[in-house]
């Protein structure tokens, strides 16, 4: 699906929330009903062609087998998803044999979402979506909701579809998804006076970053590959990594299995992310919900890949207590081994200041690479956008300045790219890939490749947010073949 596309869809959403909410929420709260309801929609659109299998499936089990508690691994095969539902109601029939009785209608869509399994039902609790629609009820809008999710002329299915009038209706990926949630936000807090707050990451940065981390070594890869993501928001960077390893038309064509991991602190986008990770196939339970920094989820567990955009210039004084004592580092993750000039090992913090946790994660991910050996070869590799604080901010002795000496004499820094100002939706400022690796070719040993691609873009015709250029694909062609060269240019 293309920008024009996503603008259509974001429109056609967009006037769903003018048409039914502006009377019952204010202006600019409409993301409370609008984002969850995309995200069910977009579910209960993948299982309407199983819901006759699922409900026969149901009744063997209670009425041959005589069971009393489901078998869910059944219920899954049935549906052709890692989720399901056992309600006999899909939205669309909700809708169609609904009455002027709101309190019949908000049963009845109540126990269309109980009866979603374990994995769904999360996300619904996230959204607190079973509230919502009570609330939409009392107010005498749900059926009106209910009409305009449920309309053929929208598309929220990773499938093609046709509209009742025969115009071709594109797939919304996972990627795509994650687009259309952006520019939703984007326009609910521009209505609210609110910051977008994260940045989420364009289709074409991720598009350079797949490239950096799996080009090199496309020829080695392993047949079982795991990929990363410690802020992972709405799965975009993960997703969008396996597919550049699994497309058949592409350039990799990898066989092997490729498993996604990936941590969020934000509900809404945790329950977006988990969702398009059911669709895909993914293993669900994969993705965690919380902060990364405070809790080491996936503690003892290593990756061959990760790829991240974490939050910059965003503050971690509220998550300093699992992490500091006082002075006294008590998470692992973050202390480093230097050296000092007589060859003393010592331990030292590698924190950087409270109002900047952007270098933790870039920690996170170290603390996570495999070490290279005969059971991982290739090692790990690493790309990470930030800002130009992780370059330049903190003096020596610092705990940035440490992260980053750990980070050159341990040599696990292969290149740094500076991209164009204004790149991302909702910043102008300028950004940085920094590309890691614990098993550098011979030739890039005791070196650090500085790629400055600031000039390598094109104007958008319309701003996006702050969005007013991108990479094309000759952009990402010419920086990754400068990396690959290594030649001074």
């Amino acid at each position: 699906m293309n920008h024009s596309s996503h603008n259509k869809l974001v429109s056609f959403i967009w006037s769903i929330a003018d048409d039914c909410l502006r009377d019952v929420y204010v202006r600019g709260k409409y993301r409370d009903v609008i984002l969850p309801m995309v995200v069910l929609r977009r579910l209960d659109a993948l299982l309407e062609s199983t819901k006759d299998k699922v409900l026969e499936e149901v009744r063997y089990q209670k009425e041959e087998l005589k069971e009393t508690e489901l078998d869910k691994a059944a219920l899954r095969d049935a549906s052709g998803y890692v989720f399901y539902n056992t309600s006999h109601w899909t939205l669309k029939k909700i809708y169609s044999t609904a009455t002027n009785n709101q309190q019949i209608l908000l049963a009845n869509v109540e126990e269309y979402l109980k009866g979603f399994g374990p994995n769904v039902k999360e996300i619904i609790e996230k959204f607190e979506l079973i509230s919502k629609c009570r609330h939409m009820a009392n107010k005498d809008v749900l059926l009106d909701v209910l009409e305009k999710f449920t309309s053929p002329y929208i598309n929220l299915t990773p499938h093609p579809k046709e509209d009742p009038d025969g115009n071709k209706l594109p797939e919304l990926t996972n990627l795509g998804m994650g687009y259309v949630f952006e520019e939703l936000i984007r326009k609910f807090n521009e209505e609210n006076n609110e910051e977008a707050g994260e940045h989420f990451t364009p289709r074409e940065v991720i598009d350079l970053m797949t490239h950096l981390i799996f080009d090199p070594i496309k020829d080695n890869l392993p047949p079982v590959m795991t990929v990363y993501d410690p802020a992972c928001g709405s799965g975009g960077m993960l997703t969008e990594a396996q597919n550049f390893i699994k497309d058949e038309e592409g350039a990799i064509k990898a066989m092997g299995d490729v498993y996604l991991y990936g941590k969020e602190i934000n509900d809404e986008t945790y329950a977006i992310c988990k969702s398009d990770m059911m669709i895909k196939g993914n293993n669900p339970e994969n993705i965690k919900v919380g902060s990364t920094l405070s809790t080491d989820e996936f503690s003892g567990t290593s990756f061959d890949f990760m790829l991240s955009n974490p939050p910059y210039g965003k503050s971690w004084s509220s998550e300093v207590k699992y992490i500091k004592d006082g002075k006294d580092i008590i998470d692992p993750r973050f202390v480093v081994e230097l050296s000092d000039y007589w060859g003393k090992t010592d331990k030292h913090p590698a924190t950087p200041r409270s109002s900047d946790g952007q270098l933790l994660f870039l920690m996170e991910m170290i603390n996570k690479m495999k070490a290279q050996g005969a059971t991982a070869p290739l090692g790990s590799r690493i790309a990470s956008v930030h800002n130009g604080s992780s370059l330049f901010t903190g003096d020596a002795g610092s705990g940035e300045s440490n992260i980053r000496r750990y980070i050159i004499e341990n040599d696990l820094l292969e290149a740094i790219i500076q991209m164009p100002n204004n790149l991302f939706y909702n910043t102008g400022i300028t950004t940085y890939i920094w590309l890691l690796s614990n098993n550098k070719a011979e030739h890039r040993k005791g070196k650090v490749q500085l790629i400055e691609a600031s000039q390598l873009y094109k104007k958008l015709r319309k701003n996006l947010g702050d969005k007013n250029c991108e990479f094309r694909p000759r952009h990402i062609n010419e920086i990754t073949q400068c990396y690959l060269d290594f030649n001074t240019v």
